[in-house]
């Protein structure tokens, strides 16, 4: 189904809070030290309607994940659990600028589920989560791109927005978060960049729709 996006809704994209920030000391390996953020108010695909952005502050490796508005603190310890820690173990600490309350709870449960104390550190910084915030700009330029003429299969392109963003150069670093972690990507010789091919999926797509206005209104 296509919903008609107005321009306030393409602005949210753009509109973030002014915040001081406080910068965090630079972690010593990756996937000790990650940010936490959610992308919210997305129309919903395939019953999602946001996205949880995970990122590791070593690599600037971003992981996106489909979910809900109404997610519980137990229901994100099992994601995390799933997502995170059966590929890279557990984190020393974790930073958030979501309720306190929230984020206490997800860790309590997340300690239940792995049967561990509670000796880590969630850490919650209201002011210091700009890292994670940049990630879910970037992510939401991607997706964006499929909004304005698939807006409930935003899901779908989601997993090419994240690998978009990974093998991307990351400003800070002047490497990408895949080269940071040591990753070699195979096989995209003839792309610099997923990006590239977002972009001439999205022209195409783009094409489509007008040639189909052109011919409902049978212009030349």
């Amino acid at each position: 189904m296509y919903h008609p996006v107005n321009s306030a809704q393409e602005k949210k994209f753009n509109k973030k809070k002014f915040r001081l920030l406080k910068p965090l000391p630079i972690p010593n390996g990756p996937w000790n030290c990650l940010s936490m953020d959610f992308i919210t108010q997305l129309p919903l695909s395939n019953s999602f309607d946001s996205i949880l952005v995970l990122v590791d502050r070593f690599s600037k490796m971003a992981v996106s994940i489909p979910t809900m508005s109404s997610i519980t603190s137990l229901d994100l310890a099992h994601l995390f659990i799933k997502n995170i820690f059966s590929k890279h173990g557990l984190p020393s600490s974790i930073v958030s600028d979501k309720c306190s309350h929230f984020v206490s709870s997800f860790w309590t449960n997340l300690c239940q589920q792995l049967n561990i104390s509670r000796d880590l550190e969630f850490a919650y910084h209201p002011e210091t989560n700009a890292q994670t915030e940049r990630v879910n700009q970037i992510l939401e330029q991607y997706l964006w791109m499929y909004f304005r003429h698939h807006q409930d299969e935003w899901n779908t392109w989601l997993s090419m927005s994240e690998f978009a963003y990974n093998n991307s150069d990351y400003s800070s670093t002047k490497q990408s978060p895949f080269l940071m972690f040591m990753e070699e990507i195979h096989n995209l010789t003839q792309f610099k960049s997923l990006k590239i091919l977002l972009l001439a999926s999205y022209q195409q797509t783009s094409n489509q729709y007008s040639k189909i206005s052109r011919e409902k209104l049978m212009l030349p």
